[in-house]
């Protein structure tokens, strides 16, 4: 019999070489098995991750839907490029306002102390009033509307002259008047000047806005949109051989010089225009005076039926938030949208064809 061996922890030591191979190897591949086991539990979890995120992940958009959304923030620019310009038209018929009431307000202001010194004249005792102010202290203001609060005392101390004491009040009353007015209207254009600016603003987020939404398409795809959106198949170089006999030629001669200018909203030449601005220019080169928005020119020019279109007409789109002037052989001249330049465009181009309003003759 083989002897049995005893380690210092009671190993069983009477193990044959191959019994003991055979472990080792068992050992082995039981580690490797449980080794590839977490690796493929790993990869399978990865996989999982993987599709659970693909099935997560929010589809691309259509080109249809895209060339939607674009046409939406085209709206909403025009709409905001309009009252863009009516609050730049407000500011400067305020700032004139403004102007001429400085004006004014400094005339009655020497007038009004022209005729203190006479009425000052008037006043031969001093007279306190329940609460602080002497006639003669009153009389040296130049407020005028202290002077109209004591327009009892006033009159009544004038005694035989009260006619000059009269005058004295109209034209305090006329200075208060003219101060109070500016006064608003310096509160006017404050407000004014913040209207103009958050729709500088607006117009700033759309054509992000327009720009991201543009972002998620192939390069192919944003060709697509481009040619059914707005300014699509224009060209920006044409020479006008036309006549300019009569105020509509003249009109679009300009609109041909124009070509190739920039786009800027609230923009009215010579360098830059917006649509509104551009005709406008147009038939103020002609001797017409029209309105400066698309919704004013729309409300007040006569209106002419799509069969009846001249050279000149002005073309209106989108809800009367765009304008072009139509220069004859089924084209426009038209200042599209910040980004791109006066052009002459068919008015059969997707965009304008789907949007198209009505026509106005200046």
């Amino acid at each position: 019999m083989r002897p049995v061996v005893t380690g210092q922890r009671g190993e069983n030591r009477n193990i044959r070489p191959n019994e003991a191979n055979f472990r080792v190897k068992h050992n082995g591949l039981r580690i490797r098995a449980s080794v590839a086991a977490v690796t493929t539990g790993v990869l399978a979890a990865a996989s999982a991750a993987a599709i659970g995120g693909q099935a997560l992940a929010a589809p691309q958009p259509s080109v249809g839907q895209v060339q939607q959304k674009v046409n939406t923030l085209t709206s909403e620019y025009d709409q905001a490029s309009q009252q863009y310009d009516q609050a730049v038209q407000d500011l400067s018929a305020a700032r004139a306002k403004l102007s001429r009431l400085n004006k004014e307000i400094a005339r009655d202001q020497a007038n009004f102390k022209k005729m203190r010194g006479q009425v000052a004249q008037i006043a031969t005792i001093s007279y306190e009033d329940a609460d602080m102010t002497s006639v003669a202290a009153l009389l040296t203001s130049g407020n005028p509307q202290a002077v109209l609060n004591q327009a009892s005392l006033m009159l009544e101390m004038a005694g035989s002259r009260n006619q000059e004491m009269k005058l004295f009040l109209a034209a305090a009353r006329k200075l208060s008047d003219a101060q109070q007015q500016a006064q608003r209207t310096e509160q006017g254009l404050a407000s004014l000047e913040k209207q103009k600016e958050q729709n500088r603003q607006h117009l700033g987020t759309l054509l992000a806005n327009e720009k991201a939404t543009l972002a998620s398409l192939t390069a192919s795809q944003r060709q697509q949109v481009a040619a059914a959106s707005i300014g699509a198949g224009g060209v920006t170089a044409a020479v006008y051989t036309g006549p300019t006999s009569s105020q509509a030629d003249k009109a679009v001669a300009f609109a041909y010089a124009q070509l190739g200018k920039p786009y800027q909203y609230g923009a009215t030449g010579p360098d830059a225009y917006d649509c509104s601005g551009l005709v406008q220019a147009a038939w103020a080169y002609a001797g017409v005076s029209i309105p400066r928005t698309t919704y004013e020119q729309w409300s007040s020019l006569p209106h002419v039926p799509s069969s009846d279109i001249q050279p000149g007409d002005l073309l209106f789109f989108d809800g009367e938030g765009h304008v072009g002037i139509y220069v004859g052989g089924g084209d426009m001249i038209d200042a599209p949208q910040t980004g791109q330049n006066v052009e002459r465009v068919p008015i059969n181009s997707p965009w304008y064809a789907q949007n198209f309003d009505g026509a106005a003759r200046p």
